[in-house]
C-alpha cells in the first residue's frame, strides 16, 4: 500500500505504553491517549500545560459552533452553513511550581518517564522525575479516567514525591475556556456567563458565540484540610491556588473530582442552565477518587469479561484489536440517542466531530453485537434527525427524506459540493443499517414505529433522485459520487443501485409485512407521511428495471458506467501519498483508480447472495486498482481475502486495519483516531478470520486462521446470548456462555449451540499458510 508504521510505543496485550517521552510524536500521542464516555471526551494533553507542539482537546458530543460557507458561486442547493465539534473547557487544568520554576516538558529535565493507557481499566497514569534548576528531584504522577458509569464525571489525581528535598509544590488547578479552537478558527469562540466558588465548589458557564451552546464545569477538590486554598479567576477561568507541602518519603496528592453538564437549546435561561449544573456538582461533591474509580472499572470488567477478543501468538494484532474495542466502547453507547458517532470521535478536531455514512456501514455491525442498545439508539438518532433530512431533500429538488453526508444536528453541513450534493448514498446506508438492525435484533416494535417511516421516506428520496433510462428503459441513479470518491458526478454507481434496489425491495416487504401483522401502524404511517397508493407500485418497477453495471463474460460488476474505458493507472507504483495533496484536484478523477472499494462492500455486505467466484474475480480486478487513501479500505479487502483464500493479503490488510492509528500509517492520526476504521478492524477479525456473516436466514461461520497464530477467539452478543467462538488450527468450537441456544452454520451445516458447546472440525483448506511475518 506504499504505507509503513511508525511505531514509537510498546506492545502489551493490555496497555498502550509510551516509555521515554518523545516530543516528535506529541501531538500523536494526545489522540491515543485520549479518554472519552460518549458525552465528552479529552485527548491525551499534559495537565500542566506544555509549550510545544500540542492540539489541546476538550470535547462535548454534539456541542458545536457554527458560521456561514463562502462559496465563489453559490448555486441552489449547496449547502450554505458549517459546524464543527467546538473545542471546550480545559477542565484537567493544572500548574505546578517549585523554586518559581514552572514545570514544562518542552522546557523541563525530566527523567524516567512513562505513559501508561491501561485498556482494561480506562485508565490513564503518566509519571517522571523533574529534575529543577536548583536541583531538586520530583516524582510527579498524574492520574485520569473519563467515568463511564457516569456520564458527567471526570477524576484527576495529582501526586507529588520529594526524592532529596523538603519544601512546597506550588500548584494551580482550575477550568480554563480560553481554549483555542485549532482545526476551524485558531481562535476561543467562548464568552464565561456566570463563575463562583461556594462551599469549596468551584464552577463556570460558558456559551459559544454563534450557536449558544452552552457548557456548565464544576470541580471540588479532595486535598488536606490543612492546606489552604484560595480562589483565582479570570475572565474565562476559575481555579484554586495552594502550596502543597512535601517531604522526603511521603507522598502528596490532591484529587479534583470534575462534573460537566451541556445545554444546546437556546432558550433555555442561563440561571436554569447554573442551577441544574450547580445541583448535579453538589450531588457528586462528596465522593473520592477512588469511590467513582470502583464503579467506572465495573462498567470495562464487564466489557472485557463479556466480549473479548483473544489472539494467542500475535501480540501487535492482540493490543490493536482490543486498543479498537475500547474506544468504540468510549465512543459511543447508547445512552443519547440524540449523539451519534463521529468520524474522529471525541479524540480530535479533523472532520469537524461531524457523523458520515460510515456510521451505519461499519460503526453498527460492531455495537449490533456489542451492544445492542447502543446500535438502535444510532438509528434513533437518524429517525429524531428526520425533519432535517426531509428539509434537505427539498433543496435537492427532491421528495422524502435526503439524509447529509456530514452533520451534527441533522443539517448538511459539508461545504465541499460535490460531497455533500452527489453522495446520495448516505440514505441508503441508513436504509441498510435499519435492514441490518432488523435482522439481527427483530426489533419489530422500532420497525413498525420509526423503521417504516424512514424507509418510506427514503424510498420516496430515491424514487425523485433517480431517473429511466432513454434507450434501454432502465431505472438508475445518475450524477452522483459513490463511497470511492475518486469519481465524480458518475452514472449508475453501481454500489449505490443495488443499494436502492434493496432499500425499495426491503420497503415493500416491510409494508406486506404490516398488512398482515401491524395494519392498524401500517395505516397510521401512510396517513403521516401522504403516501399515494401509486408509490409502492412505482417503487417495485423501479426495483424490477434498476440498473446494475456487471459484464457477463467476466462477472465483474462496473463501478460505475464508463469505469471500465477510463485510463488505468499502476497504483502500486505509487509513493505521492496523501495523493489529494500531490495531485492536482481534477487529475483524481482522469483515471480507474479507487480510494476504497465500492463493489466490494457490496459482495460483503449481501455475502450470501455473491458466489465465492463473483468475489473472487471481482477482488482480483478492483484490489491493485485501490490506492487505500480511505483508512475503511483495508478492512473490507481483509475480510473478502480471507473468505477467497488470499490469506497473504487479509493478514496484512488486517495488520494495516488493526493498527491504523497506534502505529500512524495515514501519518495523521495527530488529527484524531479514526473511529469508524476502529470498527472496521473489530470486523477484520470476527468477518474476516471468524468468517462471520449476518446477512442470512442464521449466524454464518467460515474461519481461518494465520499459521503463526496458536488460536484466536471473540465472543458476541446475539438474540440475548453471549455466543463464544473460538477458533484453532484444528478446530471451530461455538459456545453459549450465556443465554439460550442459537442456531448457526458453520462450514455450510446447521448446528444448535448451547452451554455444552459444539466443536467443528476445521477443514484443511481453511489453514493459511502464512508463517511468521517479517
Amino acid at each position: 500500500m506504499g504505507k509503513q508504521a511508525n511505531r514509537y510505543l510498546l506492545v502489551d496485550p493490555w496497555a498502550v505504553v509510551e516509555e521515554g517521552f518523545h516530543p516528535d510524536r506529541s501531538q500523536v500521542s494526545e489522540a491515543i491517549f485520549s479518554l472519552g464516555n460518549e458525552f465528552m471526551g479529552v485527548r491525551g494533553n499534559f495537565e500542566e500545560g506544555y509549550s510545544g507542539e500540542k492540539l489541546q482537546g476538550s470535547y462535548f458530543n454534539g456541542v458545536f459552533e457554527e458560521g456561514s460557507i463562502s462559496h465563489p458561486n453559490a448555486w441552489k442547493g449547496m449547502a450554505t452553513r458549517r459546524f464543527f465539534m467546538v473545542n471546550a473547557v480545559n477542565w484537567l487544568y493544572t500548574r505546578l511550581r517549585v523554586d518559581g520554576e514552572t514545570l514544562d516538558l518542552a522546557t523541563s529535565a525530566v527523567t524516567d518517564f512513562v505513559r501508561r493507557l491501561d485498556i482494561r481499566t480506562g485508565t490513564l497514569t503518566r509519571e517522571f522525575v523533574w529534575q529543577t534548576a536548583s536541583g531538586k528531584s520530583l516524582k510527579v504522577t498524574f492520574t485520569r479516567f473519563v467515568s463511564m458509569a457516569t456520564p458527567q464525571l471526570g477524576c484527576q489525581r495529582v501526586t507529588c514525591e520529594a526524592l532529596n528535598f523538603t519544601g512546597t509544590v506550588e500548584v494551580d488547578t482550575g477550568l480554563d475556556f480560553s481554549i483555542l479552537h485549532e482545526e476551524a478558527l485558531h481562535r476561543c469562540v467562548w464568552e464565561t456567563v456566570r463563575a463562583s466558588e461556594d462551599n469549596g465548589v468551584y464552577a463556570i458557564l460558558a456559551q459559544t458565540e454563534q450557536s449558544r451552546h452552552r457548557v456548565f464545569s464544576s470541580f471540588h477538590l479532595n486535598i488536606d484540610p490543612a492546606v489552604a486554598l484560595t480562589r483565582v479567576n479570570d475572565e474565562k477561568y476559575i481555579g484554586a491556588r495552594f502550596a502543597l507541602p512535601i517531604t522526603p518519603g511521603a507522598v502528596a496528592s490532591f484529587e479534583k473530582i470534575v462534573v460537566n453538564t451541556t445545554e444546546k437549546k437556546t432558550g433555555a435561561a442561563h440561571d436554569d442552565v447554573w442551577a441544574r449544573g450547580q445541583a448535579l456538582a453538589a450531588q457528586y461533591a462528596g465522593g473520592s477518587f477512588d469511590a467513582y474509580w470502583a464503579t467506572h472499572r465495573v462498567y470495562w470488567q464487564q466489557v472485557w469479561d463479556k466480549l473479548d477478543v483473544t489472539i494467542e501468538g500475535d501480540a501487535e494484532n492482540q493490543q490493536g484489536v482490543r486498543f479498537c474495542i475500547f474506544q468504540l466502547h468510549q465512543t459511543y453507547h447508547g445512552q443519547d440517542p440524540s449523539l451519534n458517532v463521529g468520524a474522529k470521535g471525541l479524540t480530535g478536531e479533523s472532520y469537524e466531530g461531524a457523523t458520515f455514512w460510515d456510521t451505519e456501514a461499519y460503526c453498527l455491525p460492531f455495537y449490533l453485537f456489542n451492544n445492542p442498545q447502543a446500535a438502535k439508539s444510532l438509528l434513533l438518532y437518524r429517525y429524531n434527525t428526520m425533519p432535517q433530512a426531509l428539509e434537505r431533500a427539498v433543496e435537492q429538488d427532491c421528495r422524502g427524506a435526503c439524509y447529509p453526508f456530514t452533520t451534527i444536528d441533522g443539517r448538511e453541513g459539508c461545504g465541499v459540493w460535490q460531497h455533500g450534493n452527489l453522495e446520495v448514498h448516505v440514505s441508503a446506508a441508513v436504509a441498510y443499517g435499519i435492514w441490518h438492525y432488523m435482522h439481527i435484533c427483530d426489533d419489530k416494535d422500532f420497525l413498525y414505529r420509526e423503521g417504516i417511516e424512514m424507509l418510506l421516506q427514503i424510498s420516496r428520496y430515491f424514487a425523485s433522485r433517480g431517473g429511466w433510462n432513454q434507450r434501454t428503459r432502465e431505472y438508475g441513479i445518475y450524477g452522483v459520487m459513490g463511497p470511492d470518491e475518486f469519481h465524480m458526478m458518475v452514472d449508475n454507481n453501481c454500489y449505490t443501485n443495488v443499494m436502492v434496489q434493496k432499500l425499495l425491495n426491503h420497503t415493500l416487504a416491510t409494508m406486506a409485512e404490516m398488512r398482515l401483522q401491524a395494519p392498524d401502524a401500517l395505516a397510521a404511517v401512510i396517513t403521516k407521511v401522504a403516501l399515494d397508493a401509486a408509490e409502492p407500485e412505482e417503487w417495485a418497477r423501479m426495483a424490477e428495471k434498476m440498473h446494475v453495471p456487471f459484464d457477463p463474460q467476466t462477472g465483474i460488476y462496473e463501478q460505475h458506467d464508463g469505469f471500465f474505458d477510463l485510463p488505468h493507472v499502476d497504483v502500486q507504483a505509487l509513493t505521492e501519498f496523501p495523493i489529494y495533496d500531490h495531485w492536482a484536484y481534477d487529475r483524481i478523477f482522469r483515471y480507474d483508480m479507487l480510494k476504497q472499494p465500492d463493489v466490494l462492500l457490496l459482495l460483503f455486505f449481501y455475502s450470501q447472495q455473491y458466489s465465492l467466484e463473483a468475489k473472487r474475480v471481482n477482488y482480483e480486478y478492483y484490489e491493485p486498482r485501490c490506492s487505500h487513501e480511505s483508512s475503511l479500505s483495508p478492512a473490507i479487502h481483509a475480510i473478502l481475502a480471507a473468505e477467497i483464500g488470499k490469506f497473504d493479503d487479509a493478514y496484512h490488510y488486517s495488520s494495516y486495519a488493526t493498527r491504523l492509528d497506534l502505529d500512524d500509517y495515514n501519518l495523521n492520526t495527530s488529527k484524531g483516531l479514526h473511529t469508524t476504521s476502529l470498527a472496521a478492524a473489530w470486523m477484520d477479525i470476527v468477518y474476516g478470520y471468524g468468517g462471520m456473516r449476518s446477512d442470512g436466514e442464521v449466524l454464518t461461520f467460515k474461519p481461518a486462521m494465520p499459521q503463526h497464530w496458536a488460536s484466536f477467539s471473540f465472543r458476541i452478543l446475539y438474540r440475548g446470548a453471549i455466543l463464544k467462538v473460538s477458533v484453532s488450527h484444528t478446530a471451530v468450537t461455538l459456545t453459549v456462555v450465556e443465554g439460550a441456544p442459537v442456531e448457526v452454520e458453520v462450514f455450510g451445516t446447521r448446528y444448535t449451540a448451547d452451554t455444552a458447546g459444539i466443536s467443528v472440525p476445521m477443514p484443511a483448506e481453511r489453514i493459511a499458510q502464512l508463517g511468521v511475518p517479517a
